[in-house]
């Protein structure tokens, strides 16, 4: 999820300055992956790079940028902390951060955020040099192999981060790499049926997570109008027809306020059989219920059916503990269908 990007222009629109900070390398063992990310401005900051000594440091770095620098000045800032012997941190290793103040004009971020309110994958480029200049730009996948515009290790390692979704430090010398930041769809979608205190929680744990959230209800009022960025309410008297809008290999969660939408939901989804992941609330005898209905109606894909929800082991019936054992179970199929590989079929996983 890249919400530090909608932050950081809500932050600009309201005149505010925040540098965003940014692990750049990782050496040994580090509590954040590269490409992490923290905005900071004078009254609060969005997002970790990892907690303790290490963050804590990164923010005071950072308020003190914003105190001390110009308002015109364009800063661009890349410190390196040795975690054991300059922070404390029992992860040892040693981590390079980039500090950098998003100023009006800067080029590269706006066309970031084009690409990103469009929908389109774009790769954040930035050149480092050991005590010298820091080169942010933003690129479309398809400049990578415009003649003579990269180096070739650049554009082969900027293809691999587009199709893995990960960041990555290159090296190119001994005192110069570039930080290959690709910015993607989530690629994790998720509806969920119902806007009940279950499917709130649900909504809520989930929006969190680097993924993409269509909420659905067919009753008035009930969804609420302040949603996280990643999340769209969808309020329908015909919610099942809402399954055809999901991409392939998306996950369905179904916890509506009545048992025959629930059952006309159900069957869609497995009729349509793309899905990552179908799950009913309920009881066993909910489940038995409908499997015994859908076999009668000849609904393909019924042992795919996952009810009761959530993993298993946590027996709490109140919202918030739903919702985190639901999340889990997401979090666990997401992992054995592998959402980020070629191959994204949930045919063959069992219920974990």
């Amino acid at each position: 999820m890249h919400e530090w990007i909608d932050d950081l222009q809500r932050s600009r629109e309201a005149g505010e300055r925040a540098i965003i900070v940014t692990v750049a390398d990782v050496r040994g063992s580090a509590p954040r992956e590269i490409g992490a990310k923290m905005r900071v401005s004078s009254r609060d900051t969005l997002g970790t790079i990892g907690g303790g000594q290490l963050e804590y440091q990164c923010t005071q770095i950072a308020c003190g940028l914003l105190r001390d620098a110009d308002t015109d000045t364009d800063i661009r800032l890349l410190r390196r902390f040795p975690l054991g012997a300059n922070c404390g941190q029992c992860c040892g290793g040693v981590v390079d951060i980039l500090f950098e103040e998003c100023v009006a004009g800067s080029g590269w971020f706006d066309d970031l955020l084009h690409a990103y309110r469009c929908g389109q994958a774009a790769l954040m480029l930035t050149r480092l040099a050991n005590g010298g200049d820091i080169v942010r730009t933003t690129v479309r996948p398809d400049e990578l192999r415009v003649a003579g515009k990269f180096e070739g290790a650049i554009t082969d390692a900027a293809e691999q981060a587009l199709n893995d979704g990960h960041a990555r430090n290159l090296k190119l010398t001994a005192k110069h790499s570039v930080l290959i930041e690709p910015i993607t769809a989530a690629g994790f979608d998720i509806a969920v049926f119902g806007a009940g205190h279950v499917g709130t929680a649900i909504v809520a744990m989930l929006a969190t997570l680097d993924c993409d959230i269509r909420w659905i209800d067919s009753r008035r009022k009930v969804l609420p109008a302040s949603l996280p960025a990643n999340v769209q309410s969808i309020r329908t008297d015909t919610p099942e027809r809402e399954i055809a809008a999901m991409p392939a290999n998306a996950f369905y969660l179904i916890m509506t306020h009545s048992h025959p939408l629930d059952y006309a939901i159900c069957s869609a989804v497995l009729k349509r059989g793309d899905f990552a992941y179908c799950g009913l609330i309920g009881s066993l005898s909910k489940q038995r219920r409908f499997t015994k209905r859908l076999r009668q109606d000849e609904v393909a894909n019924i042992e795919r059916l996952i009810c009761p929800i959530g993993v298993a082991g946590i027996s709490g019936k109140k919202p918030p503990e739903i919702a985190i054992a639901v999340a889990a179970e997401l979090l666990q199929v997401r992992e054995a269908v592998g959402l980020n590989e070629t191959s994204c079929s949930a045919a063959n996983v069992s219920h974990l």
